[in-house]
């Protein structure tokens, strides 16, 4: 897939590199940035962008990388994909902005209707849009707690959940998430997750539930629970899979106790996974599902959407903010959704999934410092570990990211000790140049100490 940019033609799907990696235009840009911009926003690859495309960054200096991140998992259906960049034109040339809160419009509505169709379950369903994930876990939280009168959230250990000051609460990593940044949000309290290759040998989906189960109506008591957030697959934690019957175990309480599930499908959402949502995987249904990243293609958008008693139970005005639902958002949105089911990304999601693990099954296989592969359709992650150990090897992690994009390919780290390699590609990636990706990764693994 290629498209058009200001008249410079096509942008070849290929990896290619013309200078180092950075290359001097970049590193004039790093000076530039120490100078004006704050030391507290990072970057993971040390470039600047000139162009993307599909599963292609082309960089200041005209290197051309291969993009496995999707700017974390936002642009699933490709950068620059040219059904969205029609609809985002075409609704830039209507109106920008009014506000729905103000002046309402179709687009937010029509939005509101795809969603409802998309997610899990057949029930009667509402939504409101807001302008990021995190946004959209607060508001999921605020109208768990209006509709039950309850106080109290559950969430995971080692999730991730944003970084406003109740989504820090609720995210289990300290550095660089929380730490100078307190005091947090009350009533927020962390049960165990499931963590296949961490948890007892031999412990069931089902005996992690009662686990976390068990420490929630001892330290907390069931009946204070307005909410259980759940991510179905933990990203920033590290793409931990639970064991099966882990999410359907802690489903089945929340609903006998009267607990509002969220599932936290902001990373996982939209046909990622290699299911339009992750929570199809374990066929749970949960009461509201906080959304955002794939939903607008690139463009800023995030949501809520659930179960229509539930979204009702909060007063006019209680919902809402001036960006939410942006119009260009939803047109972007629209099409996006759109790419998903016509195009059967959930179908390329595991067409990804079923490439990668065959190319690295054999590093992973042989190399001691991986402790395992793991996730679900495109959204696959490495664990890495001091050989002959379970010791978490964080530089092991940042070394791999560093020559993979030494080599033009941008990999990113995750995980509650930062040793885990994730793999977010574009759904659209063309099979020969995931190929090609995964042959750097290969050998960036294979060049770890044995």
């Amino acid at each position: 897939m290629t498209t058009t940019s200001a008249g410079l033609g096509p942008l070849e799907q290929s990896r290619s590199l013309v200078t180092p990696i950075p290359g001097p235009r970049s590193r004039a840009l790093a000076e530039r940035r120490a100078a004006s911009v704050a030391a507290g926003v990072s970057s993971a690859l040390p470039v600047y962008v000139a162009r993307a495309d599909g599963a292609i960054i082309e960089d200041v200096d005209g290197n051309r990388l291969v993009d496995l991140g999707s700017g974390i998992a936002v642009t699933s259906v490709g950068a620059s994909s040219p059904e969205v960049v029609a609809a985002v034109t075409a609704q830039a040339a209507d109106f920008t902005h009014t506000c729905f809160m103000v002046s309402p419009y179709e687009e937010y509505v029509a939005v509101c209707e795809t969603l409802a169709r998309l997610t899990p379950g057949a029930h009667d369903k509402r939504s409101v849009l807001v302008s990021s994930g995190a946004e959209a876990v607060e508001n999921a939280v605020k109208v768990a707690r209006r509709a039950t009168g309850r106080d109290a959230v559950l969430v995971l250990d080692h999730a991730y959940h944003g970084r406003t000051n109740l989504t820090m609460a609720m995210t289990a990593r300290a550095m660089p998430y929380k730490t100078g940044f307190g005091p947090f949000a009350g009533e927020v309290y962390r049960v165990p997750a499931s963590y296949p290759l961490r948890d007892p040998a031999g412990m069931t989906g089902p005996q992690a539930a009662a686990r976390a189960i068990d420490v929630a109506e001892r330290q907390v008591g069931a009946d204070q629970v307005a909410a259980l957030v759940v991510e179905p697959i933990l990203g920033e934690g590290g793409f931990i899979t639970p064991a099966p019957g882990f999410l359907s175990g802690l489903a089945a309480w929340a609903r006998a106790q009267g607990i509002v599930l969220v599932a936290d499908e902001v990373q996982t959402g939209f046909a990622r996974t290699g299911a339009m949502f992750a929570s199809d995987h374990e066929g749970i249904v949960p009461d509201l599902l906080a959304l955002a990243k794939g939903i607008g293609g690139g463009l800023p958008l995030g949501a809520v959407t659930g179960r229509a008693d539930l979204m009702d139970a909060v007063h006019p005005g209680g919902l809402g903010g001036t960006f939410g639902g942006n119009p260009v958002a939803c047109a972007a949105a629209l099409a996006s959704m759109a790419l998903y089911e016509g195009q059967d990304l959930a179908a390329a999601a595991r067409a990804i999934e079923s490439q990668v693990r065959d190319r690295l099954r054999e590093v992973v296989a042989e190399h001691p410092a991986v402790a395992e592969l793991r996730g679900r359709g495109a959204m696959l992650a490495l664990e890495l570990v001091r050989p002959g150990s379970l010791e978490p090897d964080r530089a092991a992690a940042a070394q791999v990211a560093r020559d993979c994009a030494a080599s033009g390919v941008l990999v990113l780290t995750c995980g509650t000790w930062g040793n885990v390699v994730r793999l977010l590609p574009p759904l659209v990636i063309d099979a020969r140049l995931l190929d090609d990706a995964l042959d750097v990764l290969a050998a960036a693994l294979r060049a770890l100490p044995v």
